[in-house]
This record gives C-alpha cells, structure tokens and sequence, in this order.
C-alpha cells in the first residue's frame, strides 16, 4: 500500500496525508465532488486538488471519472477501508485529548421525518468531537419541540414550518411530496385514503389542498403513532405527504402526472441556545448547518 524509499540503507514508509484522505472518503460517500465541497467547506478545486494529489502520492488512480459520476477503482475501494479506519482513529485521538473538559448531555430535537438522511453523519461527527458528551436525540412534532425548547428542555431543535419564527435560522427550503408504497396504486382511489399523525403540521395544509383540487379524501388512520402510519402506507392502503429527500427505503414519491395536487414548500429551522457549555452547542449548531449545506440529490 505505501511506496518504500530508500535512504541510507533503511526502508522509510511515506506519510498518507490524512487530510486528502478526509476529502477521498467525503466524494466516494456523498458520490461527488460538489457535495463533499460543501461538507468539507472547501471549494470544488480545493477537493479535486486533494484527490489528484493523493493519487500522484500513491502512483495510482483511485477514482473512475469516465462515467456521468465518479465511480472508485478497484484501488479506490480497497483504501476506502483503510482510510476510513484512519480518519475514525484520527477524530478519536483528537477528541480525546482536546475535548475532554467538555462531558455532559445534550438534547436535540428533531421531527422523526427528517432525522435521515442529515441527522447521523451529523451525530457520527460530534461523538467524534466530544467524546465525552451525550446527545438525547428528542424525536417529536415541531409543535411540541419548540414548546419543549420554549421550557429550556432542549439545546437545539430542528422545525419543520412555513417559515421561522423569533430566534430561529432558515437551513433549507423543501417541498412535501406525496408518497406511498412502493409499486403502490392507493393514490388512484377516490376518495384518497390517507394517513397522517392526529399532530402532524402538514395535515391541515394537504386536506385544504385536496378540497381546492375537487378530489375526495378520507382518513384511512388517524393516529399519533408514526409506525401506525408507515404500516399503513407501506401496506398500500393510503397515501402519505412528507418532507422531499427525507423519504425512507419503504415509501416511495408517488409519480401521479397531475392527478394529486402540487403540495407547498416548508423551511427546515433551527434554533438553539448555549447552556454554559463553551463552544459544545456552537460546534454541534454547525455540524447541522454543513449537513444542510450540501446540494440535494436529484430524485
């Protein structure tokens, strides 16, 4: 794996720069240099440069650029391990020795339908970072997380709104898509069956749409239970709405050519305080930020 030069007599290994590593690793897991940019907060050139420049370190070509996209080369997919296991042992030796003042918990709140796929890389990288502090991931309706950070029981909350209200940060901007089960044909029923949490801050807003449009609905679940809900979707016995990016392996965006209505767009916000911890909910506020950053798959 590593060139060998010699130098009086001794075989000296050459070091494998960890950053061009980070970069590698970033564009083989986001599929792109566009996206590992933005989470990296580099310019495109800057990662292209990473890459050429671990590629003429090792005198091999890792990345197969002949296609739409970038593909790994056999060599690429054999590092990707390696560096993987060297970027964990290099944030685990940085955070242990840099952070260890920093302990503790902190809650996060999230609505559980746009935890994936931001909120994991997210949660990988300040465990990282601070190893000694614990994130409460707060799942929950954005109603009921802004009361809850409103009673100060929560560091930060993420929302799912028309627009922020006081204090909160405009992340990013999605439009709910209708979603059903894979394959699925409930979409075409009339009256619609659908399927929303007794709670859910989209539901009003779908029905009006729907009654605007002339198509008849009815509830097929009316529930505060989200697996209630997916059951019921996946099951193929109503249709649901939900954030765009943040549809699970289970659901699928229902391409009905018109015959539903064009939902509206919602913000995702944030909001947080600082606690008395230092910079701990400063450097989380802006993981979730980078999360946000990166340019959205096509569909």
């Amino acid at each position: 794996m590593f060139d060998m030069q010699i130098i009086k007599g001794r075989d000296v290994p050459r070091n494998l720069d960890l950053t061009a590593l980070r970069a590698f690793v970033t564009v083989a897991e986001t599929g792109g240099v566009t996206r590992a940019a933005g989470l990296l907060n580099l310019t495109q050139s800057a990662v292209s440069m990473q890459l050429k420049r671990l590629e003429e370190g090792l005198g091999q070509s890792l990345m197969d650029r002949s296609g739409r996209g970038i593909a790994l080369t056999a060599t690429g997919e054999q590092l990707l391990g390696y560096a993987r296991r060297m970027l964990d042992l290099n944030d685990e030796i940085y955070g242990r020795l840099t952070a260890q003042e920093y302990e503790g918990e902190l809650v996060l709140g999230v609505p559980h339908d746009i935890v994936y796929p931001a909120l994991p890389q997210v949660l990988h990288r300040f465990a990282m970072a601070y190893p000694r502090v614990r994130v409460q991931l707060l799942s929950g309706f954005t109603s009921r997380l802004r009361d809850q950070f409103a009673r100060g029981e929560a560091a930060l909350i993420l929302t799912t709104e028309d627009a922020p209200r006081d204090g909160g940060e405009t992340l990013a901007t999605r439009r709910l898509i209708w979603v059903g089960a894979p394959g699925g044909q409930a979409w075409k029923g009339r009256p619609l069956r659908l399927a929303f949490e007794q709670a859910c801050i989209f539901r009003q807003g779908v029905q009006r749409r729907l009654d605007e449009a002339g198509i008849p609905w009815e509830m097929a679940v009316d529930s505060n239970s989200s697996r209630s809900i997916e059951a019921t979707v996946s099951a193929d016995l109503a249709v649901h709405a939900m954030v765009e990016g943040a549809e699970p392996a289970h659901f699928e965006r229902i391409a009905h050519g018109g015959a539903l209505p064009d939902l509206r767009q919602i913000t995702i916000n944030l909001y947080h305080r600082d606690p008395g911890t230092g910079p701990v909910v400063a450097d989380l506020a802006q993981m979730i930020r980078a999360a946000y950053s990166q340019p959205r798959p096509t569909p």
